[in-house]
């Protein structure tokens, strides 16, 4: 896997988005996985997407506490594309387990707890979704948060045992939006809102001007905690 990075990351040096996307489908088919937040990043990788192959296999992890406007994104982007993006849950025993247990609110009781349910609802659901598959796209950014700005186009994720690629990586944010608008990809209205990153409902809120674009995720913890453990290297 190690010599596979370093060989991807050399070819993809100076390659944008598009082509990175098509030459995974081309040499890796069905061992290439996208998993979308239905955040405006992962929107343009649907959109690009759809262009190489309808049937590439997008997965959206359902936590069972999103925002409506989520689910109509999903609707909508699906219309859009004439395509499917499948939706992954958490085993309802262990939600109710942890819910009876803990309470229906434990994220706010301590980090501890918070990653306790982000486990149950996103880190099983996914390495559910992984099985099986060889590459692993997603949209994160350097400029996302401070603990992704040492990432590269292509990781080694060694505890989901997968090559994560990052097509999206050096973007800025104005890249993100002038793609877009100019493209029309149908994103969340929330991102209008005041929510540059939209997680959970009750895990994420409004931002104020010149706050950090991931201040409304989890807010009342440390910045440095600010992941749920699906990006750990």
């Amino acid at each position: 896997m190690k010599e596979t990075v370093k060989e991807l990351n050399k070819r993809f040096e100076k390659e944008n988005a598009e082509d990175i996307l098509q030459y995974l489908f081309e040499h890796y088919q069905d061992k290439v996985i996208f998993t979308t937040s239905m955040g405006v990043e992962d929107q343009i990788i649907t959109h690009i997407l759809s262009a190489i192959d309808k049937n590439a296999a997008i997965v959206m992890l359902d936590t069972g506490r999103m925002f409506y406007e989520v689910y109509d994104l999903v609707e909508r982007t699906e219309n859009r594309y004439n395509i499917r993006i499948k939706l992954c849950f958490p085993d309802f025993r262990k939600v109710e387990d942890m819910v009876n247990k803990y309470g229906i609110n434990l994220f706010y009781e301590s980090v501890e707890n918070r990653r306790r349910c982000c486990h149950i609802r996103k880190i099983e659901p996914l390495r559910r979704a992984l099985g099986g598959r060889r590459l692993w796209i997603t949209g994160l950014r350097k400029e996302q948060s401070s603990t992704r700005k040492s990432l590269k186009i292509i990781e080694q994720d060694v505890s989901n045992d997968i090559i994560k690629v990052n097509p999206l990586l050096y973007w800025s944010v104005d890249d993100v939006w002038d793609y877009v608008h100019h493209h029309r990809v149908p994103y969340n209205p929330l991102h209008d809102r005041g929510y540059p990153s939209i997680g959970c409902q009750p895990c994420t809120r409004a931002v104020e001007p010149g706050e950090d674009i991931r201040a409304g995720r989890w807010w009342w913890e440390k910045p440095e905690t600010k992941e749920c453990g699906l990006h750990k290297a």
